[in-house]
């Protein structure tokens, strides 16, 4: 079972529990249920902005602890300060160390948009999410199929959020261009190997159509990868590995941020 699989197997368990601790009816009384998002696209397209989506995470399957003891307030306010254009808050606790009180803690300090990251496999988990303070919600071509995608994605839209595709191939990509993403994500991490490479963003740039905003996700280390890619049309750039594996990850941004 790859840890793709293992992943996806927990999280139906998870979500199952969490639908009986915390019905529907519970999480649309949140404060931030009938609130209005952000608008991420908007905002990653904003010339005042680097369209750098930060990420908060504290490990992950490939890297194991990343940054075990970093502070949710002080690295969010940082990201923000620094240029960013969103957040990216891991919600996932069992692979990733995340939670939703990291988002809600987020949303407290900020009023950009959020994307909660996660693996979004049931209905419930978009509801949970604009119940947590989220904007957006990420859809993952690898685990879902794409009636699932367009089915999700028009859930998230009737709730007002705005969902994030990520692909990693041409055949995810093709197989979902009708699915009403606003933005769609490549990510240059092979999920078999786990090898990072940004060429997979340039093959697929001219496939993804106007309609979406492009987003670059995964291995961007340096201000000039950046600007290869926005000649490519990408205008969003995940990152968080690159940030978190410092002490200070908003410090590390900040530094990264005035170099481009």
């Amino acid at each position: 079972m790859s840890i793709l699989d293992q992943i996806i197997t927990h999280k139906r368990k998870e979500v199952d529990e969490r639908k009986s601790l915390y019905p529907v009816k519970l999480l649309e009384q949140s404060i931030y249920f009938a609130g209005q998002p952000v608008s991420m696209k908007k905002y990653i397209q904003r010339e005042d902005k680097t369209g750098i989506i930060a990420e908060f995470k504290r490990k992950s399957p490939s890297k194991g602890i990343i940054n075990a003891h970093a502070s949710v307030e002080r690295t969010s306010i940082g990201y923000m300060q620094a240029g960013a254009s969103a957040l990216s808050i891991l919600t996932d606790k069992q692979f990733f160390g995340g939670s939703s009180e990291d988002l809600t803690l987020a949303r407290k300090f900020n009023f950009c948009p959020i994307i909660r990251k996660d693996f979004t496999i049931d209905e419930y988990q978009i509801i949970e999410a604009k119940s947590i303070g989220a904007d957006a919600v990420l859809l993952i071509a690898a685990v879902l199929s794409p009636d699932e995608i367009k089915q999700f994605a028009s859930f998230a839209h009737s709730l007002k959020m705005e969902v994030l595709l990520e692909v990693h191939n041409e055949e995810e990509l093709n197989n979902n261009l009708e699915a009403g993403a606003d933005l769609i994500g490549v990510n240059n991490r092979n999920l078999k190997t786990f090898e990072v490479s940004t060429d997979i963003s340039k093959r697929l740039a001219p496939l993804i159509p106007d309609t979406a905003v492009k987003v670059s996700e995964s291995g961007i280390s340096s201000p000039d990868t950046i600007r290869e890619l926005r000649g490519y049309g990408y205008q969003g750039f995940l990152m968080g590995e690159n940030f978190m594996k410092h002490s200070r990850p908003e410090i590390a941004a900040l530094d990264f941020m005035k170099q481009l």
